[in-house]
């Protein structure tokens, strides 16, 4: 065995299985982006459930209105907080406990004295987590103290009296932040507006306007003002409210139709293609190559070394090492140039591993029929599109399941909370280049052109699609999200055996992103 080959097999591979794995257990305490997603799209109905129709006589609007929201969409709002609520405060207990052993006797006794040129890595990394899980918690508490805050006026509108207590507790102070007296100060406002009898504060309406969103905010301001008897002021909020619930309402309906109307179609898709599958077998659109390998000339040294070095290291350690010579101030606050970071980041990494993938197979060229195929001609576009009506419906099942296992932890990519929170036009486009054209691009040449048929050689086709789907859910580094990113990896396989056309799955996998962006636009868009 040559010492390339024992390098690739007994270094770098080991190496990079276990920062992989490292990572993706280490996701197991950040949060899921679907908790905070849920959130918004709660916010988002209040404010919706507030519009009321200008023809009163009129019940249509109404039913129409209910159709989207159902029947208690305030009940359901508190039943959704208070579920978030009940994941932050576990994770910050978790966080709360792992501090605690940081500053345990057994932690803090006193370390061996380190050799000369020992460097004091144990410190320094044990300092660095502490800062982290302190940072980490700072911003639990300031996000459950806002919870709170907002299930308050939750409670009281539905007249229940444990509002009060909820208020009276974020009365006591955090800390000595000006965010924490924020806080405390509106807390006070709003128990004395639903106290009995009520109490008003001279600087109500500022605290309210400054700590408070959307629907929370409205509702809080109508209070004070019909406490004050501000006719004009009350009247002038009001409007306000319905505007924004008559915005918000559309968003939903958007929201809600688009993609419940392509599920259907996609569920009507696979119960055609499964019973034709019955019917003809092979002859059938799920059965056309079913079977058929690709003729692999290259072994499992060249896919390791392409994965290995060209995916992993290059992404995980080259790359970022490279970005972080850049004179670049950091942290990057705007979030134009947070886009433009990533991008940049995407394409490096894109062009590094497509660079050691041309390397490695180059000496195979000619390569055999039907690899890495574009052909326009075909029927791809079909493939593509009704790839992802199917794929919509089985992800979406398997994230409801999924979601049941994680319990609101498993990390999530980061690129969907950028994309939710940033208003910024530019930046959303960037992030639409990287997120519906260089992923697609990229990772369907590399997991579905190449991955794919490489273990064909190995395994048999649905054997491949099922372990590069695997493969491809892996890569993204978050154990929250690969049980769905598999059910769509198995998707994306399907349709690129079936149709041995690239440009099918590339579209797939744009379609889907751009649907996730658009959704994403669309909720935080308040």
């Amino acid at each position: 065995m040559s010492i390339k080959r024992l390098i690739l097999f007994f270094v770098l591979t080991p190496i990079a299985a276990f920062l992989a794995i490292s990572s993706l257990f280490g996701s197991l305490q950040e949060p899921q982006f679907q908790s905070r997603l849920e959130l918004y799209q709660t916010n988002i109905s209040l404010l919706a459930q507030a519009w009321q129709p200008e023809d009163s006589e009129d019940n249509s609007p109404k039913v129409i209105q209910e159709a989207i929201l159902g029947q208690q969409p305030l009940e359901n709002a508190i039943k959704q907080y208070e579920e978030t609520r009940q994941s932050v405060q576990t994770n910050l207990t978790k966080i709360q406990n792992q501090l605690a052993q940081l500053h345990s006797p057994s932690q803090n006794a006193t370390p061996p004295k380190p050799l000369p040129d020992e460097p004091h890595t144990t410190t320094i990394s044990r300092n660095d987590k502490e800062k982290q899980l302190q940072q980490s918690q700072k911003q639990l508490q300031k996000f459950l103290a806002e919870l709170d805050l907002n299930l308050g006026i939750l409670q009281a509108k539905q007249g229940q009296t444990s509002t009060i207590d909820v208020w009276s507790d974020l009365q006591k102070p955090l800390d000595n932040s000006q965010v924490s007296t924020n806080i405390e100060q509106t807390a006070a406002v709003l128990s004395g507006l639903w106290s009995d009898p009520p109490r008003l504060f001279p600087d109500a309406q500022q605290l309210i306007q400054n700590n408070l969103e959307g629907w929370f905010r409205s509702t809080a301001l109508i209070q004070l003002y019909q406490l004050q008897q501000r006719q004009d002021a009350l009247k002038e909020v009001q409007s306000a409210q319905q505007q924004a619930a008559a915005q918000a309402l559309f968003k939903l309906a958007i929201i809600a139709t688009v993609p419940s109307l392509t599920a259907l179609v996609g569920l009507i898709l696979l119960i055609f293609l499964i019973a034709q599958y019955l019917l003809k077998g092979k002859e059938s659109l799920l059965g056309q190559n079913s079977d058929l390998a690709w003729t692999t000339p290259w072994d499992a040294e060249t896919i390791l070394a392409v994965f290995v070095v060209g995916f992993f290291f290059m992404g995980q350690i080259f790359v970022p090492s490279l970005l972080i010579l850049l004179p670049i101030p950091r942290p990057i606050v705007d979030v134009r140039l947070q886009a433009v970071s990533v991008l940049v980041s995407y394409v490096l990494v894109a062009v590094g591993a497509l660079s050691v993938l041309y390397i490695s197979i180059k000496r195979f060229f000619p390569l055999p029929q039907n690899w890495f195929r574009f052909r326009f001609q075909d029927n791809w576009f079909l493939w593509g599109l009704g790839g992802y009506c199917v794929a919509l419906p089985i992800v979406v099942i398997v994230s409801l399941i999924n979601q049941q296992l994680w319990q609101g932890q498993g990390g999530s990519n980061p690129l969907l909370q950028l994309a939710l929170e940033s208003q910024n036009f530019t930046a959303l486009g960037i992030f639409y280049v990287t997120a519906a054209i260089a992923a697609p691009l990229f990772e369907e040449v590399l997991f579905r052109g190449f991955l794919l048929p490489s273990l064909t050689r190995y395994l048999p086709v649905w054997g491949a699609i099922l372990a590069s789907a695997t493969l491809f859910a892996a890569a993204h580094l978050s154990l929250s999200e690969i049980l769905p990113l598999t059910a769509l990896g198995i998707v994306l396989g399907v349709v690129y055996t079936r149709s041995r056309n690239l440009l099918a799955p590339i579209l797939l996998h744009s379609l889907w992103n751009s649907g996730t962006l658009l959704s994403l636009f669309i909720l935080g868009s308040n």
